[in-house]
């Protein structure tokens, strides 16, 4: 593994209706069958692990995952593009604020075998 900081961090702005300031500080490089680990204050843990295929992007969204603390939630914007995000438990509101404030919509919650269930009924692969 090697990283790159970016010392001084980039900085830039994403947002529609509220901009927010993001800092980009590293770059992490990873070689096949590694595993970088980002911890919260709040002991949440977040795996990312690459595969000579790419990438395992979150730990089991129905195992590991809410154990670590974390719940993972599909949204989209108002261009139709779609995103993972990882909404730390007991900060639902707080994401759901940020939510309201770009316009983002939920598609659906992703940590609950039932629904996942749902989903692999229904896929088209």
């Amino acid at each position: 593994m090697d990283i790159t900081l970016t010392d001084p961090p980039r900085s830039f702005e994403v947002g529609i209706k509220h901009k927010i300031k993001l800092q980009d500080c590293a770059s992490v490089y990873l070689k096949p069958n590694e595993q970088v680990t980002f911890k919260t204050e709040s002991s949440g843990e977040y795996d990312v692990v690459r595969k000579s295929w790419g990438f395992y992007a979150t730990p089991s969204l129905n195992g590991r995952l809410p154990q670590f603390g974390l719940r993972a939630v599909l949204i989209k914007n108002t261009f139709d593009k779609y995103f993972l995000c990882l909404v730390e438990q007991g900060c639902e509101a707080d994401f759901q604020t940020y939510l309201e404030s770009d316009r983002l919509k939920i598609v659906c919650w992703l940590d609950s075998t039932s629904q996942l269930q749902q989903f692999e009924k229904t896929a088209l692969v």
